[in-house]
């Protein structure tokens, strides 16, 4: 007799997606953004005037930035379902009857949607990206007894981020959006700071959060999220970002909420890629609880002091023209 063995990459009962498939971005120019990415360490590919975001190794597309000459700017976002889901969440949209047409820059495949901010959302039957469990940490670097553990400067290895963990949008009303993704595409809120900030995570298992919402005067793309596999990664990465002339930037730290170790890179247009270790990880088995806390208790347990432009929404003056 055959034992049947229960799915632990879903949670049975619910509807809603399973991972976040890509973030799309319009930026000025492709030679900043392989540049900046190669620094990084992604595998940034070059197509036209498209560079689609790998980690390498790994087989999916994270990202695509396509270069149209205009100040960056947030394109669309793509969520990847189970296909057995697929068909209950195209009623759903159409029930609440906002369906929309593909976006220009897109396959024209999937679900299309625009979420209350009214940034286009692709919805696509794909193998579940989004991680079933708690991300490995690299092994510590042996070394003989005697002998120092930290590797010569001239000699580290580069970092190369293993996977997108999740990404940062601005937003006006973060409640109304909290309110959409859970309704609509099915995700939970892992916590929140008031109106300020929220992050959600996918009932499928994912990482803490997998997209999250900071208050802003209007919608933008502020960051994606890259994990890597330790605290000497974020740290080197620090220092490989800072050396390839991309000086600003803030970290090292640790967040509160999430957990993880950061720094974060700002790009050529005024966003930035954050490296992340060890982030807190919501299995497919457990119920997250989830909070509401305050602002200045909750942002970051150790670090540096924030800069001011980590915090300024460069697509606003261009949303408000």
């Amino acid at each position: 007799m055959t034992a049947i063995v229960e799915r632990q990459d879903r949670r049975p009962g619910v509807l809603g997606v399973h991972s976040l498939e890509r973030f799309v971005i319009t930026i000025p120019d492709v030679a900043d953004a392989v540049k900046f990415y190669t620094a990084f360490g992604l595998d940034p590919r070059v197509t036209g005037n498209r560079v689609d975001l790998y980690a390498h190794g790994h087989p999916h597309c994270w990202g695509s930035l396509h270069a149209n000459g205009q100040p960056k700017k947030l394109q669309y976002v793509s969520f990847g379902c189970y296909a057995e889901d697929y068909d209950k969440l195209a009623a759903r949209v159409k029930q609440l009857g906002i369906g929309c047409e593909p976006h220009p820059l897109s396959d024209g495949q999937g679900i299309w949607l625009r979420d209350p901010d009214g940034t286009p959302t692709q919805i696509v039957v794909a193998p579940k990206v989004s991680p079933s469990d708690r991300s490995v940490p690299m092994p510590p670097r042996q070394v003989p007894a005697g002998v120092g553990a930290a590797p010569p400067r001239s000699k580290a290895a580069p970092v190369r981020p293993r996977r997108l963990s999740h990404m940062l949008r601005f937003t006006p009303d973060v409640g109304r959006m909290i309110q959409f993704n859970e309704d609509v595409l099915g995700m939970r809120m892992s916590d929140r700071a008031g109106d300020l900030v929220a992050f959600l995570h996918s009932l499928h298992g994912s990482d803490h959060h997998m997209i999250a919402f900071v208050k802003s005067e209007a919608p933008g793309y502020h960051h994606s999220s890259w994990d890597v596999g330790s605290v000497d990664e974020v740290g080197w990465g620090m220092e490989t970002m800072r050396a390839a002339g991309y000086k600003n930037g803030w970290g090292v730290g640790r967040h509160v909420l999430g957990s993880n170790y950061f720094y974060y890179a700002q790009d050529p247009w005024g966003s930035f890629a954050e490296f992340s270790f060890d982030i807190d990880h919501v299995p497919v088995t457990v119920d997250w609880q989830s909070g509401d806390h305050p602002a200045d208790d909750s942002f970051f347990y150790w670090g540096p002091d924030v800069p001011a432009y980590f915090v300024e929404n460069t697509e606003a003056g261009r949303a408000a023209g």
